[in-house]
């Protein structure tokens, strides 16, 4: 170190001066896999004046280096590129430095000050590239979310969502299958889906290309369906990744998944979507055993329910009368159930309800004697049966009023 100036003496080396610094920073470019050069901007100045002065890098110079972080962020470079790029500058600007005439003192200081100039330029680079990447994530989220939104609610332009779409990797000019999952525990509340969802729909519909989020508590799943059974294949995933996750016995599974028919187009998927959606209310108001529901599978309780007003007219009629039982409709309504679900055998229904034969039977004449319709008539189970389902879809008794 100079004593008349506190300075480093750094000359350039093998006689050659002076220093090439935009020879450096094309090669420092090329090896990091030609990452943009002025990612650097003026970083070999400063940690030459480092390497000089002995001084830290100042503070406005770091801030540069953040702003060219975030940049590389926007421009889609990863940060193990960007990093090489600032470590091959530095090493080949060393390779200047010092001249063979500089003590080992004025050796190390300098390789000091170069060291602590890149670690602090790199780190400086790095916070600025994760900072921006976190706002990127965030917006391609908000844009997602956005998107889909605007699918599933028929808002927004044919083109546009096309669009939309390719930036986000779906194609809707194809066919599209909706997935939805939703967990729901005693008590009404809603149970966390599993966070590796994504990749889970991903790897099952592949090479389909797809699109998950949640929307109001559900996980919506939307996978390119070119051979027809990809919105199966990611039910079935979900189920099983679910099934790991909260392992349950038969029937007490908290979650339940539906699957849409395919269609094509941003038409087709808000379609998909709201057949899910249905098959989902149809299988929880069932109780259905599979605790996946397919859409196609549940096209006769959608025919069912489609006349509301038909349905409740024909539940009020045929089994209103069961509001004058002691205990209320409820009980009977579970024992009409049990007596069609078991194919009309007193004994098996006995079993499904933990109730004995008798007490089967005797509700069964209560049900004969208020409504005047026999369960056991070939003739009058259509109806009877029919009415039991509808009461389960439109939530009666309770909807009318009465606890189950």
């Amino acid at each position: 170190m100079s004593a008349e100036t506190g300075e480093i003496p750094v000359a350039a080396a093998r006689g050659r001066s002076p220093l090439d610094l935009p020879a450096i920073t094309r090669a420092a470019s090329r090896e990091a896999g030609d990452v943009p050069a002025d990612l650097l901007g003026d970083y070999l100045e400063a940690v030459l004046d480092a390497a000089r002065t002995g001084r830290r890098l100042p503070a406005a110079q770091l801030a540069r280096y953040r702003e060219a972080g975030a940049r590389a962020a926007e421009g889609g470079v990863a940060l193990r590129g960007l990093v090489d790029l600032y470590l091959s500058a530095t090493w080949r600007l060393w390779r200047e430095l010092p001249g063979p005439s500089a003590s080992v003192a004025a050796l190390r200081a300098a390789g000091l000050a170069v060291l602590r100039g890149a670690d602090d330029a790199v780190a400086a680079a790095a916070e600025g590239f994760e900072r921006a990447r976190l706002s990127i994530a965030r917006r391609q989220e908000a844009e997602r979310l956005e998107f889909v939104e605007d699918l599933l609610t028929g808002r927004g332009g044919l083109a546009s969502l096309v669009v939309r779409g390719e930036r986000l990797g779906l194609r809707l000019a194809g066919p599209q299958q909706v997935v939805l999952a939703a967990g729901q525990a005693p008590g009404g509340r809603v149970l966390p889906l599993d966070p590796d969802a994504e990749r889970v729909v991903a790897v099952a519909a592949d090479p389909a290309p797809t699109l998950t989020a949640t929307r109001g508590g559900q996980l919506v799943a939307i996978t390119g369906a070119p051979e027809g059974d990809e919105g199966r294949r990611v039910a079935a995933a979900l189920a099983r990744s679910l099934s790991a996750r909260d392992p349950a016995g038969p029937g007490e599974r908290p979650w339940r998944i539906a699957i849409g028919r395919a269609y094509p187009g941003p038409g087709g998927v808000l379609r998909s979507y709201e057949e899910a959606s249905d098959a989902l209310a149809v299988a929880g108001r069932l109780r259905l055993a599979d605790p996946v529901a397919d859409a196609a599978g549940l096209l006769v309780y959608q025919v069912l329910f489609r006349d509301r007003a038909a349905m409740a007219d024909l539940v009020e009629a045929m089994l209103g009368p069961l509001r004058n039982a002691r205990g209320g409709a409820a009980p009977l309504l579970a024992t009409l159930e049990a007596y069609f679900s078991s194919g009309r055998i007193a004994a098996a229904a006995a079993r499904q309800l933990h109730l004995s034969v008798r007490a089967v039977t005797y509700r069964l004449a209560r049900i004969r004697a208020l409504t005047g319709k026999d369960p056991a008539d070939p003739g009058q189970q259509l109806a009877l049966h029919v009415a039991v389902t509808g009461a389960r879809l439109l939530d009666w008794p309770a909807a009318a009023g009465e606890s189950p």
